[in-house]
């Protein structure tokens, strides 16, 4: 294996690497972000080695998955909401979800747009073929408060188009610390779609009630919810005006420890597939209001997103011993026939 150490003053409009049929180049957004394009024979995707190591964008086979939000770039900053254009964003750390009126901590914890000390790229191969990989180190630490070191790894393959994510957050601190998190990816809608996750469709489904915002088109297409809970699978259109339809679901994992939910229309396929063991919580999230189109579909976590003294309440939270850590990995992407 092969690794290249990164540093910001590196991302002048170059080309970094080529290992096959991979290039990676570096670039700087005009808004001052430094970010990778990634080929692979498959697609393009961009990412952002140090601003909370997203992947901004992906297109496979032609098809872009992220979803459309009006960002056209990334923002340098840490506020989920002013930069909240990404296909795929790491949330948690000591806190996820909405904040309630008595939560103090940031939408979605500090991981999403936290600032990265050191980024690497990795080349090597395996029995799955040529790859590259993205890794690097954020570190958390609050006076008199709880410090944890996080390090995810996210792989994409020669001709493939699916992210292999590894993630572990490990408690640097002296005290026992709580512990979230979520995989947020953002898919675009594909009208007329079917999702599909192995859970049955039963009324155990866990929904939050409609946004104030909704129109009279939203609000009728939540009354049929209501009626039918497997009403969500079928993918509506921007009609809906569904400005934030949010579920928790709970699949069981297969033989293999793993489980899966799909967006599927025809030849074309969005897949997440994630360890129950440690996400026990689906997520399932749509935005369909002017100027928003986002299917997040499958959005593993370790607690609902609904803040966290709801889910200390609810016994959701992992607590982490000092020196202990989390870890998870992940897939995600396309399987376009």
């Amino acid at each position: 294996m092969t690794t290249i150490p990164l540093y910001p003053d590196q991302f002048a409009d170059r080309l970094l690497a080529r290992h096959g049929a991979i290039s990676v180049r570096a670039f700087t957004y005009p808004t001052g972000v430094a970010a990778l394009e990634v080929e692979n024979g498959a697609g393009r995707v961009v990412l952002l080695p140090f601003q909370g190591q997203q992947v901004w964008d992906a297109t496979f086979h032609g098809r872009r998955l992220t979803m459309e939000t009006g960002f056209a770039a990334p923002q340098p900053t840490r506020d989920y909401l002013r930069t909240y254009g990404a296909y795929f964003l790491h949330c948690g750390g000591t806190a996820l979800g909405n904040p309630a009126p008595e939560d103090d901590h940031p939408l979605h914890g500090e991981l999403p747009n936290m600032p990265f000390s050191t980024a690497a790229l990795h080349f090597g191969a395996d029995a799955q073929g040529a790859y590259v990989e993205l890794s690097g180190l954020a570190e958390e630490r609050l006076a008199y408060g709880p410090a944890f070191a996080f390090r995810p790894a996210l792989r994409l393959y020669e001709r493939g188009s699916l992210f292999h994510l590894a993630v572990e957050i490990e408690n640097t601190g002296g005290t026992v610390m709580p512990c979230f998190y979520m995989a947020h990816v953002n898919f675009r809608p594909m009208v007329g779609a079917r999702l599909s996750d192995g859970q049955k469709d039963d009324r155990t489904i866990h929904r939050r009630a409609p946004n104030a915002q909704d129109s009279a088109a939203a609000l009728a297409w939540y009354a049929a919810l209501e009626a039918d809970p497997a009403h969500h699978r079928n993918v509506p259109g921007p009609e809906s005006e569904v400005r934030d339809m949010v579920l928790t679901l709970a699949p069981e994992a297969g033989a293999d420890g793993w489980s899966e939910a799909r967006q599927a229309l025809g030849d074309a396929a969005d897949v997440v597939a994630w360890r129950p063991a440690d996400l026990p919580h689906l997520v399932r999230w749509m935005a369909r209001h002017s100027g928003f189109q986002a299917m997040g579909f499958a959005l593993p976590a370790t607690a609902r997103p609904d803040g966290k003294a709801a889910a200390l309440r609810e016994g959701q939270v992992i607590w982490l011993q000092p020196g202990e850590k989390f870890r998870t990995e992940l897939r995600f992407g396309s399987e376009d026939r």
